[in-house]
């Protein structure tokens, strides 16, 4: 079945234009959003309107494996080149080959790794682990990532030179909450999809009255979360009260929300952690004071999430919306640690 984007935003109409344009040049890209949005679905329509359509599809998820084994997975490795390499292997520069090389989760390639396919990318050719021969590899490069890159190379976590070597262009998808007036197109789309292949009716929380609700709701897994409650409403005939535990009343949302901005608003003085003192204006940086505040949010965040899961980590990782690996950096930039008992 053909990719497309459903909707009928703004942004969805400037990113068809970009997949028309882009797809016939081959020019290296960058697909950037938040968990959930589409960014494979974007990398899928570049793929199938280019001229390398039928030829490899290869897909990394770098988030998905350890640092060594990326490595090998990407580069491939000669029988004999570590213990355990009992045969061959090509890798996935190799099996890209006059095709597309799918760089899923790129914000999370080790930099050591980095350098690495940075020399590939610009020499044409790699060298698998163990071997002395080297491979030329003609790949597209598609690239998809929920990091702020630019962010991640001032902060020494992504090597500028790699940046510009795969970012001759960008697509960006806004998350589901900034474009509501997809969501009707969307529920009808995969209501319809569902309905068919499970062999079920589409429910009446979906026919009636329910998607004025769905469109206030904000969305934090974006497309995803929004196909799996339509998979549930429909394979499961749940009802509006059941929609209700899923996405949560409005009115009581709108009450709460309303009772918030009543409450004081958080003291600056006590969010930079001044000790009670009056700020000196020659030092209100919004930079800094902007990496004190994300700081603070990430510590309370990630410690609420944490202590509510046992310091269950592959458990946190998932609810925050993060990779594991990137979830431990944090854990340790912010200096959490488990509670100590008795």
């Amino acid at each position: 079945m053909k990719s497309e984007l459903i909707g009928i935003s703004p942004n969805l109409e400037t990113i068809r234009e970009q997949i028309s344009r882009v797809a016939a040049t081959g020019l290296n890209t960058i697909v950037c959003g938040e968990t959930g949005v589409g960014k494979e679905l974007v990398v899928n329509m570049l793929y199938e309107q280019s001229p390398r359509f039928g030829k490899p599809f290869v897909k990394v998820n770098c988030a998905a494996l350890p640092d060594t084994l990326l490595e090998s997975e990407m580069f491939g490795y000669v029988q004999g080149a570590f213990t355990g390499a009992h045969r061959k292997m090509r890798g996935k520069l190799e099996q890209a080959h006059g095709g597309l090389l799918f760089l899923d989760e790129i914000g999370d390639m080790p930099l050591g790794l980095q350098a690495k396919l940075l020399h590939a990318l610009q020499d044409g050719e790699f060298t698998p682990l163990g071997s002395e021969n080297s491979y030329k590899s003609n790949i597209w490069i598609i690239a998809a990532t929920n990091h702020d890159l630019k962010q991640e190379i001032v902060e020494g976590k992504f090597r500028t030179d790699l940046y510009y070597r795969i970012n001759q262009t960008t697509v960006r998808i806004e998350p589901l909450r900034h474009r509501p007036e997809d969501i009707p197109y969307l529920v009808k789309y995969y209501g319809d999809r569902y309905a068919l292949e499970y062999g079920k009716q589409k429910p009446t929380a979906v026919k009636n009255g329910m998607i004025d609700r769905l469109c206030r709701y904000h969305w934090p897994g974006n497309v995803r979360e929004l196909q799996n409650i339509l998979r549930r409403l429909i394979i499961l005939k749940e009802n509006e009260e059941v929609l209700d535990s899923m996405i949560g009343d409005k009115r009581s949302e709108i009450s709460a929300l309303t009772s918030i901005r009543r409450e004081p608003v958080p003291d600056l003085v006590n969010l930079l952690g001044l000790n009670g003192k009056e700020p000196d204006l020659n030092s209100l940086s919004l930079k800094e004071i902007g990496k004190r505040t994300s700081d603070f949010v990430d510590r309370q965040v990630i410690s609420y999430v944490l202590d509510r899961t046992g310091w269950n980590r592959s458990r946190a990782n998932k609810i925050l919306g993060i990779s594991y690996k990137t979830l431990l950096a944090k854990i340790q930039d912010l200096e959490l640690s488990p509670p100590e008992y008795d």
